[in-house]
């Protein structure tokens, strides 16, 4: 993962579940064009956005996917 502070990202769709909260405490992602995936907080879209690797993000979604981040 790559942290980037104030990344040129116009023009990217941005995307959020569906099943967010209704206070928009969520978060947005998009796939740039070498694939790689930026997600960012969806109240602060101006905000610090996270860069993920298409591995990195495969993994997570795939971690999600077994229930590893499912709290007790």
């Amino acid at each position: 993962m790559t942290r980037i502070d104030s990344p040129d990202l116009t023009g990217l769709t941005w995307r959020k579940s569906t099943l967010s909260d209704a206070q928009g405490e969520c978060v947005e992602t998009a796939v740039l064009p070498d694939q790689s995936v930026a997600v960012r907080h969806s109240r602060n879209p101006g905000g610090e956005v996270l860069l993920y690797t298409p591995a990195e993000w495969c993994a997570f979604v795939s971690g999600v996917k077994r229930g590893e981040f499912d709290l007790p």
